[in-house]
């Protein structure tokens, strides 16, 4: 096949994209655009942080061969679900492993400050108990 065996595409637009289907229509009957307050655009307003309760975080090794692991507790209203979520975060902020058991937080290692920081983030009250 030769080159001038094939037919030629215009890519310079042509007559057909100069044209306009609104071209015809007149904007002469048409109401004017409606004043819009600058109330409507206003920034929406933070909801206040719903305080979730307080929790408490213990600091165990009875029972756990010597091993020291913290232990948060006393959650009211929320679920498994949240919980095991809430233990994920945990775990991968402390660098440690942890687990949900009989409705408690347990994460391996002294890692309350890391916790308590977690918990506040998620609107709960930590507080520290025990010894």
């Amino acid at each position: 096949m030769k080159q001038t065996d094939f037919k030629r595409i215009s890519t310079d637009g042509g007559p057909t994209l100069t044209q306009t289907p609104f071209a015809a229509l007149s904007s002469d009957n048409l109401p004017s655009a409606p004043v819009i307050s600058q109330a409507v655009f206003a920034l929406p307003t933070k909801p206040a942080k719903k305080h979730r309760g307080r929790v408490d975080i213990l600091r165990v090794k009875a029972g756990r061969g010597g091993k020291t692991v913290t232990v948060v507790k006393n959650f009211v209203g929320i679920g498994l679900p949240e919980k095991e979520q809430l233990a994920k975060v945990m775990q991968r902020a402390c660098g440690t492993g942890g687990t949900v058991k009989n409705g408690q937080i347990e994460i391996q290692g002294d890692k309350r400050e890391e916790v308590a920081r977690i918990l506040t983030e998620a609107n709960f009250h930590p507080v520290f108990a025990g010894g």
